[in-house]
């Protein structure tokens, strides 16, 4: 068992090099109004400029609109789209770019057939959704939810922390784990101590699965 690790709502270069020192796989730079930690496209220019080159950049937005897609796939070099509201399929995937789809704990009780209408998707991110926020929380929900047998794979996110994320691995299984306020001191800032202890928490946590 393997388990990547993504550091979400990066606002700040000294942020997004302790994740990758810290050997994260991917940060997640968000575009949405709406979030604390939505960050533009300048200062978004200036995170990836600092990035080492083999960091996946994953842009969330939430029901965008395409000339705001269009946006910022022009400005930045992003790798991966997150989409993190309401978007259909046809949406999705007119970009003709990597994506995941970001799925309320709610639609667990019918996952695969949720799952099957985003063919092209390389995963989808089970997320908490509490008081209008796309995530970004620090509330985690029920895991017991999840069904263990899964088609495609699953990145998990909704308040985990150093602290529960080894539990969170061993119990869900995901292929990815997704944390934002768990390592934060206030919304956007990152500490890297945290940053340090959430990523060795889930690797050792999956390589205990392994042996």
């Amino acid at each position: 068992m393997s388990v990547q690790v993504k550091i979400c709502g990066i606002t700040r270069e000294i942020d997004a090099l302790a994740a990758a020192n810290a050997g994260a796989d991917a940060i997640g730079l968000i575009f949405w109004s709406g979030s604390k930690r939505r960050v533009s496209l300048e200062k978004a220019a200036d995170i990836c400029a600092a990035l080492p080159p083999l960091v996946t950049v994953t842009a969330l937005m939430v029901d965008p609109t395409a000339s705001e897609v269009e946006a910022v796939l022009e400005a930045l070099p992003i790798n991966l789209i997150q989409w993190h509201g309401k978007e259909g399929p046809e949406f999705c995937e007119q970009w003709r770019m990597p994506y995941v789809k970001a799925l309320p704990s709610s639609a667990c009780g019918e996952l695969e057939s949720v799952m099957a209408n985003y063919p092209s998707a390389r995963g989808f991110l089970l997320d908490a959704v509490a008081n209008g926020q796309f995530g970004g929380t620090g509330h985690p929900f029920d895991w017991d939810v999840i069904p263990a047998a899964r088609s495609r794979p699953i990145i998990l996110a909704g308040g985990l922390n150093p602290a529960n994320v080894a539990e969170a691995v061993i119990k869900v299984r995901p292929c990815a784990v997704d944390v934002s306020s768990g390592v934060e001191s206030a919304p956007g800032i990152k500490q890297s101590d945290k940053i340090k202890q959430f990523i060795r928490a889930a690797r050792e946590a999956a390589e205990a699965e392994t042996k």
